[in-house]
């Protein structure tokens, strides 16, 4: 049964920290703080289209930094999630918030109230980029908070960006790989896109900041991808949601509405012109084998692997076989010109 977030946008108003990255402070100025009534509103909402579902379905509250809120507020929306958690209705509460903003009180607070997973924006685990984009915390700080997360027994979620000013791809790489030390059990991955009114939508402006083209960004989120799943944990999210707010004030960066789709294609591309390479096909037809859910998946958008392996002097005979796994690559022997179909 398919997992699904009846999702509560909460900004957070007075927010410390004015991240490189981050139109929260715009945002915050023109979007209505959801409450309580909001917040049952959406529930029962929920609970109409999603039919018997609700049992695997979580209440989520997203925004960044829910548990850095005024702390009233906080509970008084929690308050109006906790009964459909406790009768069962729903699977539990979900929610993101900032690695120095958690500590036992709070955590206290999210055990009594249901709360079943927690995300954490970690961004970077290197100290140079979260300060240099104003993180306000350290890596250590993801550390703490997640060995403390799961000691209560909550599910935890960590967020990466690709792309921040001041990384690079091995610094991306290296992220990768302390957070999946933590163990979580999902991962966020966002490429950084540059958004007017913010710090590095100046940078930018100034030819202080390049950020990532959306070819790079592919290339470098399809090997975390694979890098993460590989680990047993579970991307849930790869790239921003699309919205037109986004798509208004973006300057630059790499953002596309299917940025996992890509990422996804761009793994098989790699897996077949290896399977390709290692059976000596230089030129002509290749017969490769792919599991039927991912014919789609290999072939890519607008057919952009087959006209790839095309200008390689491949021709890509695309064969099914249930038995391969999401992204596994079989080639057959090369295919005699007097039997391509």
């Amino acid at each position: 049964m398919k997992h699904s977030n009846v999702a509560i946008f909460v900004p957070h108003n007075g927010c410390p920290h004015a991240c490189s990255f981050c139109d929260q402070k715009e945002i915050t100025g023109q979007a209505v703080q959801p409450s309580a009534r909001d917040v049952i509103t959406a529930v029962d909402t929920a609970r109409q289209s999603l039919g018997e579902n609700t049992r695997n379905a979580e209440i989520a509250f997203f925004g960044g930094s829910f548990t850095a809120i005024e702390r009233s507020y906080m509970k008084g929306l929690l308050d109006a999630a906790s009964p459909y958690v406790k009768s069962g209705e729903f699977a539990g509460i979900r929610l993101s918030t900032r690695p120095d903003a958690i500590d036992t009180e709070v955590l206290d607070i999210l055990k009594e109230s249901g709360v079943t997973s927690v995300e954490l924006g970690a961004q970077s685990m290197s100290d140079e980029v979260l300060e240099a984009n104003h993180r306000g915390h350290t890596a250590q700080d993801v550390v703490n908070a997640s060995e403390l997360i799961k000691s209560y027994g909550f599910s935890l979620g960590l967020q990466m960006m690709t792309g921040l000013y001041r990384s690079s791809e091995e610094t991306d790489f290296y992220t990768a790989e302390r957070l999946a030390e933590l163990a979580p059990d999902t991962v966020r991955i966002y490429p950084t896109v540059v958004l007017n009114g913010t710090v590095l939508g100046e940078l930018y402006k100034k030819g202080e900041y390049q950020p990532q083209t959306l070819e790079q960004a592919v290339k470098a989120c399809a090997g975390l991808l694979r890098f993460f799943e590989e680990k047993g944990i579970s991307v849930i999210r790869l790239g921003l949601h699309d919205s037109g707010s986004l798509r208004e004030n973006m300057l630059a960066g790499a953002y596309h509405p299917a940025f996992r789709e890509l990422c996804e294609s761009e793994i098989m591309y790699d897996n077949a012109l290896e399977e390709i390479k290692k059976n000596k096909i230089f030129r002509g037809a290749a017969e490769l084998f792919i599991n039927p859910s991912s014919v789609s998946r290999f072939i890519g958008q607008k057919r952009a692997n087959l006209i790839r392996l095309q200008k390689l002097g491949i021709t890509a005979i695309v064969r099914q076989d249930s038995r391969l796994s999401k992204y596994e690559v079989r080639c057959a022997v090369q295919v005699p010109p007097d039997k391509r179909r």
